[in-house]
């Protein structure tokens, strides 16, 4: 695993413009960066980063099922006791999940280590999927790679795949999309997902989630009173469940992706439940809840909220000292302790990795660096080559 600077293509903004991605420089700052890329062997992929992540990916599902079927840990989950059959349901039910992104500390010697699972609202999926694959093949056009020059990354296949599957299983041709105003990351992915979708043969209707209503017999319904069946949602389960429209869910028959059972996932919760279940597993790190007398073990440690996301309300604890502590909105539904692995740092970058599933398979990589201790929504995205 090494950094390797390089020079940029010529009129690469342009381009990211004519194919839609406008959210390459966010508030003055580069979010994709392509003076430098990050190379890797293919065993330190296949044995380090893929294979590790389809094992975590089975360790989170019997987790799952181990919440769902015990009121103490839906509790636990801080999961409104008024959802639990719903979310019960969701998961018995086997209701089809699309993806999810793992985020691991991993220094290219040694097993990576799970950091978190975003399972439910990941982002970074089109510069994951589509505008780094590009970048490659431009890069190998030029002379600057050589001709077999690969990436870990069959996100976009995957994602079509996925598509085409759920409509012949379902029989469906019409889906909804729908994320926040005002979120031009956000639509940005919603719009990737809707392009891949179409490439599968479903016609797609974007609603924003402000946008969404309900009709006169408890249906959601979009702008147009078109009555919404089967949507892809970029908004957290944890919103959802406890909005003012959350007691309709259980009756608005919606085919969601993600699932409600994701909501277990995307919870902070999972890493200390499963240390408890998988103890001492090579992937894992130590992580307790706050009333757990085993959390005084920890020396060096990452304190961080149940429903925490882009790195909002995280502190890092180092020998007794505080390192970082970072603002946001969440906390109050209580903290985890996990066992602080500090990211690697390459010219002073402190890099993570995030590695793709799709349809419980390890889909690709996706690789965000910063100069600071903590990745946040502004980090900045480097594409990555198998050598």
């Amino acid at each position: 695993m090494r950094r390797i600077t390089c020079k940029e293509r010529p009129n690469w903004q342009q381009q990211a413009d004519e194919f839609g991605f406008k959210f390459h420089t966010m508030y003055g700052e580069p979010y994709w960066d392509e003076n430098a890329y990050y190379t890797f062997t293919l065993k330190q992929i296949e044995d380090d980063i893929e294979a590790p992540t389809e094992v975590l990916h089975q360790m989170c599902l019997a987790a799952v099922d181990k919440v769902v079927r015990d009121d103490f840990w839906m509790s636990q989950f801080k999961i409104p006791a008024s959802q639990w059959d719903f979310i019960a349901r969701s998961w018995q039910q086997r209701e089809p999940s699309l993806y999810s992104r793992f985020d691991l500390a991993y220094t290219g010697n040694g097993p990576a280590k799970l950091l978190e699972n975003n399972a439910d609202t990941p982002t970074s999926l089109y510069e994951t999927g589509f505008w780094q694959w590009l970048w490659l093949e431009d890069k190998i056009a030029s002379g600057e790679l050589p001709t077999n020059a690969d990436q870990f990354n069959s996100l976009q296949d995957k994602l079509v795949n996925w598509f085409s599957a759920y409509q012949e299983k379902t029989g469906i041709r019409d889906m909804h999309f729908a994320c926040c105003k005002d979120t031009d990351e956000d639509r940005g992915t919603v719009q990737y997902l809707e392009d891949c979708a179409k490439a599968a043969g479903i016609t797609s209707q974007f609603v924003f989630i402000e946008d969404i209503g309900l009709g006169e017999h408890g249906h959601f319904t979009d702008l147009n009173e078109q009555v919404i069946e089967t949507a892809f949602k970029l908004y957290p389960w944890e919103f959802m469940l406890t909005e003012e429209y959350g007691q309709h869910l259980t009756k608005a028959n919606v085919s969601w992706i993600e699932p409600p059972w994701k909501t277990i996932l995307s919870n902070k919760a999972l890493m200390p439940l499963l240390w408890t279940m998988f103890p001492d597993h090579p992937n894992l790190l130590p992580a307790f809840f706050d009333n757990d007398p085993k959390k005084s073990e920890l020396k060096d440690y990452v304190k961080k909220p149940f429903f925490s996301r882009e790195g909002a309300n995280i502190s890092i604890i180092k020998d007794g000292q505080t390192l970082v502590d970072s603002d946001g909105p969440y906390g109050e539904e209580g903290f985890i302790y996990q066992a602080y692995s500090p990211l690697p740092a390459f010219d002073d970058n402190i890099t993570l990795i995030g590695s793709w599933l799709v349809d419980d398979k390890a889909a690709g990589m996706a690789i965000r660096e910063d100069k600071a201790l903590i990745t946040q929504d502004l980090s900045r995205f480097l594409p990555h080559v198998i050598v």
